[in-house]
């Protein structure tokens, strides 16, 4: 098994070496780059991207702010610079060495992954912070969002997906199936602004907060307060990713269930006189929930990255997810390919964690063995 992880942890170095190269290849033909957005700015041929620039959780500071707090970034694309015939091109010249675009693409792509390799993700064009500082700070959010989510939706899923196996073809099946589809079919988003129109002061109760993970004076709050507190911000973005996310797993529980109980150690357990309670779960529980208990990272995964973004900026929630958003609208690349490069890693060693958990729920399984037949 030592071997087994030792391969897979070098694997993540060519993965994550890849992801970067064809990201910074596609980054090369997108238009809208921040020296073209500047230029724009400066020639006044794009007031909404100036709007853009100048205002939201990010851009606060004015065009002339920024220009003195940008650092040479990591990534970028060649372009040809729409309505920059007027300007002086020794200020072009300057523009572009400000956003570290004076190098050649392969330059910058061997600088970029010279740093990556230290975890040294550039400053952020457009917030003039060290990109592994934003993203640490933002980070927890994201976690805290996921891990609470998939916690929940595990709590929900495998006893309602047991009881649908045991009842199949019930009313109580029937029902819960209903409910299941609409959970399914209805996105977690939409969730969430009917969450707030009814609980956040939308047009009914303001039972709930609306916006952050924390009141503004949480740090003067007892220990007790902080953790009420915290809850009473996350129950709301929690509840909405929930109900998007329990559904598959359900299905998933039922199906394994209904698989399992229908094979022959089943029917032998249950001829040796065994209660159904002792067949349920001394027998079939754990070859049913191999799949559910072992796909605990990557639903983890799944939820922090895919549905973390919309509900981080429905309610105001400063994590990981509306970073990444802000920078690909921005084109700040510093931050772009710092949270993906994040991203990524985290994905990979949850996919590692993964396969041991089939080990864990399993001592069978040998991947060692399985990779040299």
């Amino acid at each position: 098994m030592a071997a087994y992880i030792l391969r897979r942890l070098l694997l993540i170095i060519p993965t994550l070496f890849g992801i970067l190269v064809i990201n910074f290849a596609i980054v090369q033909v997108a238009p809208g780059g921040p020296v073209e957005q500047m230029i724009a700015q400066i020639t006044g041929a794009d007031a909404g991207a100036t709007a853009r620039l100048g205002g939201g959780a990010g851009g606060d500071m004015g065009a002339a702010g920024r220009q003195a707090q940008l650092a040479s970034g990591g990534a970028g694309e060649n372009v040809k610079y729409r309505g920059a015939q007027g300007l002086d091109p020794a200020l072009i010249a300057r523009i572009e060495k400000q956003f570290g675009f004076d190098k050649p693409p392969l330059e910058r792509f061997l600088i970029m992954v010279r740093d990556y390799a230290t975890f040294n993700f550039g400053t952020s064009f457009f917030k003039g912070r060290p990109v592994i500082d934003l993203i640490m700070e933002k980070l927890p959010v994201s976690i805290s969002l996921g891990l609470w989510t998939t916690l929940l939706v595990y709590a929900i899923s495998i006893p309602l997906g047991i009881r649908k196996a045991v009842r199949d073809g019930s009313r109580f099946d029937t029902w819960t199936s209903a409910v299941i589809v609409v959970g399914y079919a209805i996105p977690g988003f939409l969730f969430a602004v009917l969450l707030i129109v009814l609980f956040a002061g939308g047009s009914y109760w303001q039972i709930f907060p609306l916006r952050g993970l924390t009141s503004d004076n949480w740090s003067m709050l007892p220990w007790w307060e902080q953790i009420a507190d915290y809850f009473w911000h996350i129950t709301l973005p929690v509840i909405a990713m929930t109900i998007g996310g329990f559904a598959g797993l359900t299905m998933l529980t039922k199906n394994s269930f209904l698989d399992e109980i229908n094979k022959q150690y089943v029917m032998t357990a249950r001829a040796k006189g065994l209660t159904e309670h002792r067949v349920l779960y001394g027998h079939v529980f754990r070859n049913a929930m191999l799949l559910v208990i072992a796909g605990f990272p990557a639903a983890f995964v799944g939820i922090l990255f895919t549905n973390s973004l919309l509900i981080e900026y429905i309610f105001s929630l400063d994590g990981l997810g509306l970073l990444s958003f802000e920078a690909l609208i921005q084109r700040d690349y510093p931050i772009i390919f710092g949270s993906l490069f994040i991203f990524t890693l985290i994905g990979l060693v949850m996919k590692l964690i993964g396969d041991l958990t089939y080990v864990l729920v399993d001592p069978r399984i040998d991947f060692e063995t399985r990779e040299v037949s």
